[in-house]
């Protein structure tokens, strides 16, 4: 194709897509019925269209009466089969299932529940993809057993972090014949949280040991005396070794052994700040507090955090703290919802 003609062409799908979003709005559940339910013949029933002309226009031209009853029982089992395929879709209901959090650039997964609403038959070949402005959609086809529910994990693959809206659904069927296309859009009301992607290496961690922020003194996380380790003494149980380390050290010929230190553990109240990272850059700061976050819930640091923006959250330990300081990191400096 011309490049002339390609900006033409996107502009009737983006005018085609403002069409469809202008009559679409989010809800928790979407309810197919003869309203929402559109039906146009897929390119299978186009060549059957044009098939059957032809064949049409041979009977008359030599009179085939068998070939007016060939023609004439195809076209019926063509429209028969967009009633089937109606009744096939009408009455399916569809919702999301529980959303989970994910890190910048892994797949977010959306299950879609979906339910035969009028359970006196089985449906089969309904398909469901995420409708996204570019690329290829990434069909998944099922089939949902008269009043069952089944799931469908859809997925996509966020490349910002912060709270994305869940993108359009497309439901399909082509059942049962294949001539005629019956769709209808959905989008969901819900959204997806994305935490920004932590530093890879772990680089070393810079955080300051005073019960409130304040001037920052550099520490390195290689020393044993912040890892929450110390050098095993005679006494210590065996289940307090640090079996990994040990390993290493045994590897290299040392033989030294080190133990968790309960004390550090539970007693350290570290502050992990932005501008500890020796970073200007915004993005690269967060990836860096992400690393050191994750690395001091890893250790079970009692530990607190200062964002590029100046928000504090508390020292605190534990998997709910965890969780809300990686949000923070998500969201701060963010006032878009990406879709």
């Amino acid at each position: 194709m011309p490049d002339s003609h390609r900006p033409t062409r996107s502009k009737w799908r983006q005018a085609l897509h403002n069409w469809v979003t202008r009559r679409q709005q989010a809800s928790a559940q979407h309810l197919l019925r003869q309203r929402n339910i559109y039906v146009l013949p897929s390119p299978a029933g186009c060549v059957l269209a044009i098939t059957l002309l032809v064949l049409l226009i041979a009977s008359i031209n030599f009179q085939l009466n068998l070939g007016y009853a060939l023609t004439f029982l195809i076209a019926g089992s063509a429209l028969v089969s967009l009633w089937m395929g109606h009744r096939n879709v009408r009455g399916l209901a569809l919702r999301l299932g529980p959303l989970q959090p994910v890190f910048q650039g892994e797949r977010a997964t959306v299950p879609v529940l979906l339910h035969a609403a009028h359970g006196l038959y089985h449906r089969h070949g309904v398909s469901l993809a995420m409708n996204r402005s570019q690329g290829k959609l990434a069909w998944v086809h099922t089939d949902v057993e008269a009043g069952s529910t089944t799931t469908v994990e859809l997925g996509s693959v966020p490349h910002q972090r912060g709270w994305h809206r869940v993108p359009r659904v497309v439901i399909e069927s082509r059942f049962p014949l294949g001539v005629f296309r019956l769709w209808s859009y959905w989008q969901p009301d819900g959204r997806v949280l994305v935490y920004p992607a932590p530093e890879v290496p772990l680089p070393p961690i810079h955080y300051d040991e005073a019960s409130e922020p304040g001037s920052s003194l550099p520490r390195s996380a290689n020393s044993t005396d912040h890892d929450g380790v110390r050098s095993y003494q005679r006494g210590d149980a065996l289940r307090s070794v640090v079996w990994k380390k040990a390993a290493t050290a045994l590897a290299s010929g040392s033989g030294d052994l080190v133990v968790r230190n309960s004390y550090a553990q539970h007693h350290q109240r570290l502050w992990l700040q932005a501008k500890a990272t020796g970073l200007q850059d915004t993005e690269a700061q967060i990836a860096r507090l992400t690393a050191w976050v994750l690395h001091a819930h890893e250790q079970q640091w009692l530990w607190g955090l200062q964002l590029p923006s100046g928000l504090e959250i508390a020292p605190s330990s534990g998997d709910a703290h965890l969780h809300a300081c990686l949000a923070a990191l998500a969201v701060d400096g963010k006032s878009a919802l990406h879709d």
